[in-house]
Parts: C-alpha cells; structure tokens; sequence
C-alpha cells in the first residue's frame, strides 16, 4: 500500500532534523579540539628553551672551571651548577608531558 504525502514529508523532516544536529554537534566537537590545541602552544619552545638552558649552563659551567674564568655566580656556588643545569633539564622533561 502507498504512503502519504504528509508521512513521507514527515519522515524527511525528522531525517533532515537529525542531519543538522549531528553535523551541529561534530562543529562543536572540532571547536572544541582546535581550542585544546592552541591552549598548549607554550609548550614546545618552553621545552626547547628549557633544555638548551641547562645544557648550556653546564657547559659554561665545565668551560670556565677548567680554563680558570670567573663568572661571578657559577664560580661561588662550585658543583652546584651540576644539580642546576640538571634541574633545568629535568623542568623541561616535566613541562613535555604536556605536551599533546
């Protein structure tokens, strides 16, 4: 038996309702994505930064303690720059687990 009209408009109603609210809520979702990926856009240079800092410092720190330079801080405080450049590593290796 044939279909009305008006159950046939009906039906392509609700399927043309149900269209517009799944392709709504997918615009939402990729909002929602583009937003958790600019939030973390510090993260990769905060880690570089980080990590040639503590590798630099222990470097100057091994450069000028061999040759006999004074550099005012790192001369006073000896062996410590070790603990500091690692340290300095060791933030940065902490701020990559942010990173996504």
């Amino acid at each position: 038996m044939p279909e009305s009209k008006s159950r046939a408009s009906a039906d392509a109603k609700k399927k043309n309702a149900r269209k517009a609210s799944a392709a709504k809520a997918q615009a939402e979702n990729k909002k929602k994505q583009v937003a958790l990926t600019d939030a973390r856009g510090w993260v990769a240079p905060t880690f570089i930064t980080l990590m040639l800092l503590g590798v630099l410092w222990i470097v100057v720190w091994y450069l000028t303690a061999t040759t006999g330079i004074a550099v005012p801080v790192m001369s006073e405080i000896g062996n410590w720059n070790l603990l500091i450049g690692m340290g300095l590593m060791a933030a940065s290796f902490g701020v990559a687990t942010l990173w996504k």
